[in-house]
C-alpha cells in the first residue's frame, strides 16, 4: 500500500475546515482535463483531515494510472475509453460488495463515513497487500472508491432523439394507437430534422444558447412573407418545433441525472395571432345543402353515416371513426355514443371522455353501422380527407374558411344560441370547464332533451332504402 502522507501535502484550510486540494499531475493531463482536484474533507481536525487526505491520494493515483493505461489500450478511441471506465466502475462495485462493503466514490467515503468505517476499509486493504506492501489496484479502487463513476457518454442530437423515442418518452406513447404514435413522432422528428439541417448533429452538451438562437432565427426568417414564400408558417408552428427541441433537451438531461442544467431553448416564443379561421356552417346551409336526399349515395356507407353523426353530436372525426361496438348504445332507454380512452388509444384531452345522446339524423344513420366503423379505425385523417373531397365535389364549402370540422363548430354554435347551459356545452364538446364541477353533467334524458332543442329537421327520404345501398 502507498505510504501515508504524514505532512500537510494536498491540504488547504478553508475557513475552519480542511480541503483536499491537488493539482492534476502534468503526465495525466491528457486523460483528466481538470487542473485541480478540490474536495471538502468536512473536518476541523488536522489528524482526521490527513487520514481522509491519504484515502483521496490513494484513490486519485489509482484513477489516473488506470486512465492512462486504458487510453493507451484504446489508442485514443473516445468510445472505447468511456466503455473501459464503465467496466472498471462496475467491477469495483462488485468487488466491494464481495468484501462486505458498499462501493462508494472516494469523495462520498470522505463525506459520509466515520473514522472507524474508513479505518476498517484501510485495514482490510492492508491485510491483502503482498510482500512488497503495495496493494493491487482493483482492490484499492473497490475499497477506497478509486473507480470514479463515469459520466454518461456524450450523445449527439440524432442519437438522443432515438433514445427519447425508445426509452425516455415511453410513458407518452404507452396508450397511443399506431396512428397516434406515428402522428406524435412525425412532428417531433421534423423538429429535430430542421435542427440538424441548420445547426448540425452536434453533441447535446454542445448545444448552447447561440445554437438555440440560430434555430430560432431560422424560423423567424421563414415566417416572413416573400415572393418565394407566399404562405409562411405561423407563430404557433414555429413555437411547436422550438418547443419540441426544448423538451428533448430537458428530458434528455433529466434522464441522465442533470435536471438542473439550464435549457438553451428557454423563453423562446413567438407572439402573434395563430388562431384558426374555421367558420361554422349556418343552419340553413346544413338543412338546404347537406341534408339532401341522395346527395352522398356515391360514398361508402361508413362515410355517409359519419357525416350525419358529426352533424348532431359535434364529436371529433377521430372520435367517431374509432367508436367500438360497445361504445354505441342503441338499446339503452336513451341511445348514445360513449367516447372513452382505451389501452391502445388515448383521447385528445382527459376532458374528451364523455357520453353524447343520439338524436335526429345521427340516431337514424348510426343504425346502419351499429358496430362502428372498422374500416376506418385509427384513420381519422383519411376520413376527413375523403369527406373534404366529397364536400368540394358537391360545392358544400361556402368559402376556404369552411372545412369538415365546420360541422363541429356549428354544433357548438347551435347550443350557445339555444341557451344550453355552459357546463353541459363543455361536457358535450369535450372541452375543459373552468367552473367548479357539480354533479355528473346531467342524466342522459336531460342531455337528450337539451339537444332536441337544436336538432335539425330533415326530409324522410334522406334515410330511405337507397341509404343502405
Amino acid at each position: 500500500m502507498t505510504s501515508a502522507q504524514n505532512h500537510d501535502n494536498y491540504l488547504l484550510l478553508r475557513g475552519q475546515k480542511w480541503q483536499y486540494h491537488r493539482r492534476v499531475p502534468g503526465r495525466f493531463s491528457h486523460v483528466d482535463p481538470r487542473r485541480f482536484v478540490r474536495i471538502a474533507l468536512h473536518t476541523k481536525s488536522i489528524e482526521i483531515a490527513k487520514l481522509r487526505r491519504d484515502a483521496m491520494v490513494e484513490a486519485d493515483d489509482a484513477y489516473w494510472q488506470a486512465l492512462t493505461e486504458e487510453a493507451a489500450k484504446s489508442e485514443g478511441d473516445e468510445t472505447a475509453l468511456s466503455q473501459a471506465l464503465v467496466n472498471r466502475y462496475n467491477a469495483a462495485t462488485a468487488r466491494a460488495m464481495g468484501f462486505g462493503f458498499t462501493y462508494k466514490p472516494a469523495e462520498e467515503i470522505v463525506e459520509s463515513e466515520t473514522i472507524k468505517q474508513l479505518v476498517e476499509r484501510i485495514a482490510l486493504l492492508e491485510q491483502r497487500t503482498g510482500p512488497s506492501g503495495v496493494s493491487n489496484r482493483p482492490e484499492t479502487e473497490a475499497l477506497l472508491g478509486g473507480a470514479v463513476k463515469p459520466s454518461p457518454a456524450k450523445m449527439r442530437v440524432a442519437d438522443a432523439f432515438k433514445l427519447y423515442l425508445e426509452k425516455i418518452a415511453f410513458g407518452e406513447q404507452y396508450n397511443k394507437s399506431p396512428k397516434q404514435k406515428y402522428s406524435w413522432e412525425k412532428t417531433k422528428r421534423t423538429s429535430v430534422s430542421y435542427f440538424l439541417d441548420n445547426v448540425g448533429d452536434i453533441y447535446m452538451e454542445d448545444i448552447t444558447r447561440e445554437s438555440a438562437m440560430k434555430y430560432r432565427n431560422w424560423w423567424m426568417e421563414r415566417m416572413l412573407p416573400s415572393d418565394e414564400n407566399s404562405n409562411p408558417p405561423k407563430p404557433n408552428t414555429a413555437n411547436r418545433h422550438i418547443g419540441n427541441m426544448r423538451k428533448l433537451y430537458q428530458t434528455y438531461f433529466a434522464h441522465i441525472g442533470e435536471e438542473d442544467r439550464q435549457n438553451p431553448f428557454r423563453l423562446m416564443h413567438f407572439k402573434g395571432d395563430s388562431r384558426s379561421s374555421v367558420k361554422p356552417f349556418e343552419n340553413e346551409w346544413v338543412r338546404e345543402k347537406i341534408l339532401v336526399p341522395g346527395l352522398f349515395n356515391e360514398l361508402r356507407i361508413e362515410l355517409r353515416v359519419m357525416i350525419y353523426v358529426l352533424i348532431e353530436t359535434g364529436a371529433r372525426m377521430s372520435e367517431i371513426a374509432n367508436l367500438m361496438p360497445d361504445d354505441i348504445r342503441l338499446n339503452d332507454s336513451v341511445p348514445y355514443i360513449s367516447i372513452k380512452p382505451r389501452q391502445n388509444r388515448e383521447l385528445k384531452t382527459p376532458d374528451s371522455e364523455r357520453d353524447i345522446p343520439l338524436v335526429g339524423c345521427a340516431l337514424l344513420a348510426i343504425q346502419a353501422c351499429p358496430d362502428g366503423f372498422e374500416r376506418y379505425r385509427d384513420k381519422g385523417e383519411l376520413v376527413s380527407a375523403n369527406l373534404m373531397k366529397a364536400f368540394r365535389k358537391r360545392d358544400l364549402l361556402p368559402s376556404p374558411d369552411y372545412v369538415i370540422y365546420s360541422l363541429r363548430h356549428a354544433f357548438e354554435k347551435r347550443m350557445l344560441e339555444a341557451g344550453i347551459d355552459y357546463a353541459l356545452r363543455c361536457t358535450l364538446m369535450g372541452h375543459k370547464n373552468d367552473r367548479p364541477a357539480y354533479g355528473d353533467g346531467g342524466s342522459m334524458e336531460y342531455r337528450r332533451d337539451e339537444l332536441l332543442k337544436i336538432v335539425h329537421p330533415f326530409p324522410d327520404e334522406v334515410f330511405d332504402f337507397n341509404f343502405l345501398e
